[in-house]
C-alpha cells in the first residue's frame, strides 16, 4: 500500500493537506509543527478510533487528546494505492461516534470498495493488527524498542516456524482450547460444567421436593388455626360495634344542641360587623397606615441623622466684612503700596554731598575768605536735605509698620496668598450651606406632605389610637370568621354522625375478648392477611411440586446424568494430554525464531555502525544483547550509548518490518536525532533502499537529512 496525500481535521490540524509521494519521503518541520499528530491521524485512519479508551495520569486517549482544537467535528480523508487499485477512504465523526462513518470508494469511479470497512480497514490494507503495525512498520524515538504483544508475537513466531502467516500450530492449538473449553470451561459453560449443574439442579429438584411437602403440611395446620381466630375477633367487632352504635346516638344529641348554641351567637355577631367597615377595608386601612407611619419614623430618622450646619470659615482681621474677591483685591492693593515705600531717600545722598563740599570749602576759606562763605551756604544746604530725608525715611517705615501689623506678617509676598485662601474657604463655605439648606427644605416639604397624608387618614386623631381602632374591627372580623368556622364544623359533624347513624344487630354468639375496636380490627386484619398469604403460599408450593415434576422421573434422570459426566470426564483428560503434547512441539520451533530476525537485524545494525558491532542475539522476550568483534560475551542495550542504542533498535525494528510488514508504509517520528552525522547518513541510504519496495515516510525536526540526501 502506498499513500498518496492525506486530509485531516485532527487535533491542531484543520482541514491540512499532506501530500506523499513513492519512495521515500523526508518531512522536516519544527517542534509542535505536527508531526506526531499527523502519525496518531495515519492510525486512527487505518484503524479507527476506541470510544471506550479511557484516560489515565500518564495517558490521553486519543478521542481527546486529538479532539479538533477548533471545536469542528474530527474527520479526514486519504488516497492510497492499494493492490494496483487508487482507492479513496473517508472517516467522519457521526454524532456521538468519533470516527464512526466510514467510506472506500476507488477514486476515479466513485465506486464502494466492499472489502473495507471501518472496522477491517487496517487489518486489509496492511494485513496485520493495529498493535503489530505500531510496533513494527511505527518507529518513535520514544518508542524505539520492540515491546512484546500477543499478537506481534503470535505472527513472528507463525512466520519463522512455518514459513507463512496462517498460523496451522495456532488453529490446531486453538481447536484443542476450543474443544477443552466446550467440555470444561472456567466460565461454566463447558460439557462437563453443564452436566454438573444439570446434576446439582436434580439433587436440589428433589430436596425441594421434600422441603415442600413438609412446607405445605405446616401451612395448612396453621391456616385452621387462623381461621378459628378469625371467627373469634369478628364476633368480638360486632359486638364493639353494637355498644358504638348505642354511644353515637347520645353524641347525635349532643351536637345539636351545641349546633344550636353557635347559630344564635353566629346571627348576634353577623348583625355587628354589619355595621362595621369590611375586612378588606380595614387591613387595607391599617397597612396604609403602618405604612405612614413606617414613613414618618424614617423622616425622624433623617433629620436626626443630619449633618450640622456647615461653620463659616476664620476670617482675619485684615479681611473683616470684605467678600472673597474683596479681600484678594485688597491684598493686592496693600501688597503695590508695601512695596511702594522705599526708606532709602536721594535727598539723603544729596545732604550728605553737600557736607562733603561745605566742609572742603571751609578748609579753603582759611586761605581764600570768599570760598569760606561758601563753605558756609553748602553747610546750611547739606543739614537742611540731611533733616527732610530723614523725615521721609521715618514715614515710610510707619507707613510699612502698619502694613504688616494689618496682615499679621512683614512677609509682603504672603498678603495676597493668604487672601486667595479665604476667598476659596469662603466659596466652598457658601457651597455647603447651599446644599445643607437644600436638604433641609425637601425634609420639610416630604414631612408637611406625610402629614398632610396622615391627618386625612386619621381625621386629627392619633395614629395610636386609629391603629387601635382598626385593629378592634380587624378583631372583630376574626372573631366572625373562627366562630362560623366552629358552627360548620358542628353541622359537619352532626351530618356525619346521623349518616352513619344505624341499628346494629347484636352479637350472634358469646364474647370472652377485651381488645379495644382499633385492636380488634389491626389483629383482625393480620389475621386476615396471613390466611390470604398462607393460602398463596399453600397454592405456590403445590404449584411448585407440579412445576418440579414426579420423584420416580428426577430419579432417572439423575442417574442418566451422573453417567453422562464420568465419560466427559475421561474425554476432558485426553485433551488435556494432546495440548501438553502439542504445546511441547510448539515450544521446540519457538527456538528458533530468534535467529531469523536477529540475523538481519545483525546486517543492519553492522551496516549503521560502520561494521563496529557484528553479533546480535534476540531473546525470546524480545530484548536484544550485542557484541563488537573484540568482546567475547555480548551484553545488553544498557551498556552502549544512546545514539548507538537507537541504532541497534531501528535495526531490529527494520528487520520486523520487512517480515511482518512488507505492503505497509514504514512511518519514522524523529526516530534518528540522536544519530551523528556518519551513521545518520548509513541510516538514510537504508532507508532508500527499503523505500525500494515500500513507502517510508521520515518525520524530522532536524535539516541534516534533507542535507544528506542532497535535498533543497
Amino acid at each position: 500500500m502506498k499513500i498518496y496525500s492525506m486530509t485531516a481535521t485532527f487535533g491542531k490540524l484543520e482541514n491540512q493537506t499532506m501530500k506523499l509521494r513513492p519512495g521515500l519521503n523526508i518531512i522536516e518541520a519544527p517542534n509542535e509543527w505536527g508531526k506526531s499528530t499527523w502519525c496518531a491521524f495515519l492510525i486512527s485512519m487505518l484503524y479507527g478510533i476506541d470510544t471506550r479508551e479511557r484516560n489515565s495520569p500518564t495517558y490521553l486517549a486519543y478521542k481527546e487528546h486529538y479532539a479538533p482544537w477548533s471545536g469542528a467535528p474530527m474527520e479526514g480523508r486519504m488516497e492510497i494505492c492499494w493492490k494496483g487499485r487508487d482507492i479513496t477512504i473517508e472517516r467522519r465523526t457521526r454524532g456521538r461516534l468519533i470516527f464512526g462513518e466510514f467510506r472506500a470508494y476507488e477514486t476515479h469511479t466513485g465506486l464502494e470498495v466492499p472489502e473495507l470497512n471501518a472496522a477491517n480497514c487496517g487489518m486489509e490494507l496492511l494485513g496485520v493488527e493495529r498493535s503489530v503495525f505500531v510496533r513494527a512498520g511505527f518507529l518513535k524515538l520514544t518508542d524505539m524498542p520492540v515491546t512484546q504483544d500477543d499478537a506481534l508475537r503470535r505472527r513472528l513466531n507463525n512466520l519463522v516456524t512455518t514459513g507463512d502467516e496462517s498460523g496451522g500450530g495456532d488453529k490446531l492449538a486453538e481447536k484443542l482450547r476450543e474443544l477443552k473449553n466446550k467440555v470444561k470451561s472456567n466460565r461454566a459453560n463447558g460439557l462437563i460444567p453443564q452436566a454438573e449443574a444439570e446434576q446439582a439442579k436434580l439433587e436440589a429438584q428433589l430436596d425441594n421436593l421434600a422441603d415442600l411437602k413438609k412446607k405445605e403440611s405446616g401451612i395448612k395446620a396453621r391456616q385452621q388455626e387462623l381461621e378459628n381466630w378469625i371467627a373469634q375477633l369478628e364476633n368480638h367487632k360486632t359486638a364493639l360495634q353494637y355498644s358504638q352504635a348505642l354511644e353515637k346516638n347520645q353524641r347525635i344529641r349532643v351536637c345539636e344542641q351545641e349546633s344550636i348554641r353557635l347559630q344564635a351567637e353566629l346571627n348576634a355577631l353577623e348583625a355587628e360587623c354589619k355595621t362595621l367597615p369590611t375586612e378588606g377595608e380595614a387591613e387595607k386601612a391599617k397597612a396604609e397606615l403602618q405604612k405612614l407611619h413606617g414613613e414618618s419614623m424614617s423622616l425622624q430618622m433623617e433629620q436626626q441623622m443630619l449633618p450640622p450646619i456647615p461653620e463659616k470659615p476664620a476670617c482675619r482681621k485684615c479681611f473683616a466684612d470684605l467678600t472673597g474677591a474683596q479681600a484678594v483685591e485688597q491684598a493686592k492693593a496693600d501688597t503695590a503700596l508695601a512695596q511702594a515705600q522705599n526708606p532709602k531717600s536721594p535727598l539723603t545722598g544729596i545732604g550728605i554731598v553737600a557736607l562733603v563740599a561745605a566742609v572742603a570749602a571751609l578748609v579753603a576759606g582759611i586761605f581764600l575768605p570768599v570760598l569760606f562763605a561758601v563753605g558756609g551756604v553748602f553747610l546750611a544746604a547739606g543739614v537742611i536735605l540731611l533733616a527732610v530725608g530723614a523725615q521721609k525715611k521715618k514715614k515710610a517705615a510707619e507707613a510699612l509698620q502698619t502694613l504688616t501689623a494689618k496682615y499679621e506678617t512683614e512677609v509682603v509676598a504672603l498678603w495676597v496668598s493668604m487672601a486667595e485662601d479665604y476667598a476659596r474657604d469662603l466659596v466652598a463655605y457658601e457651597q455647603a450651606l447651599a446644599e445643607y439648606q437644600a436638604v433641609v427644605a425637601e425634609l420639610r416639604e416630604r414631612t408637611q406632605q406625610l402629614v398632610t397624608k396622615l391627618q386625612t387618614l386619621t381625621n386629627g386623631e392619633s395614629v395610636s389610637v386609629c391603629m387601635d381602632r382598626w385593629e378592634t374591627i380587624l378583631n372583630k372580623w376574626k372573631e366572625y370568621y373562627s366562630l362560623l368556622r366552629d358552627f360548620r364544623r358542628a353541622q359537619d359533624q352532626l351530618e356525619t354522625l346521623q349518616a352513619i347513624s344505624k341499628d346494629l344487630p347484636a352479637p350472634s354468639a358469646p364474647d370472652s375478648l377485651t381488645q379495644t375496636m382499633e385492636e380488634t380490627e389491626s389483629q383482625l386484619a393480620n389475621a386476615l392477611s396471613e390466611h390470604n398469604q398462607n393460602q398463596r403460599r399453600l397454592g405456590q408450593c403445590q404449584g411448585q411440586a407440579e412445576s418440579i415434576g414426579q420423584e420416580s422421573i428426577l430419579r432417572q434422570q439423575l442417574k442418566q446424568v451422573r453417567s453422562r459426566l464420568e465419560k466427559l470426564e475421561h474425554t476432558y483428560a485426553a485433551l488435556d494430554l494432546a495440548q501438553q503434547a502439542l504445546s511441547s512441539a510448539r515450544n521446540e520451533l519457538q527456538r528458533r525464531f530468534a535467529p531469523r530476525i536477529a540475523k538481519r537485524a545483525e546486517e543492519l545494525f553492522s551496516k549503521l555502525t560502520g561494521g563496529r558491532y557484528d553479533k546480535v542475539m534476540l531473546t525470546d522476550d524480545l530484548s536484544i544483547r550485542v557484541g563488537a568483534p573484540d568482546e567475547t560475551t555480548p551484553r545488553g542495550s544498557i551498556w552502549r550509548s544512546d545514539g548507538t542504542v537507537d541504532q541497534l533498535y531501528l535495526a531490529l525494528r527494520l528487520a520486523v518490518a520487512e517480515e511482518l510488514t512488507p505492503d505497509a508504509p514504514l512511518v519514522l517520528d524523529d526516530a534518528m536525532v540522536r544519530f551523528d552525522d556518519v551513521r545518520l547518513k548509513t541510516a538514510l541510504d537504508i532507508l532508500s533502499e527499503t523505500a525500494e519496495n515500500k513507502q517510508v515516510i521520515l518525520f524530522t525536526c532536524q535539516t541534516r537529512e534533507k542535507k544528506l540526501q542532497g535535498e533543497a
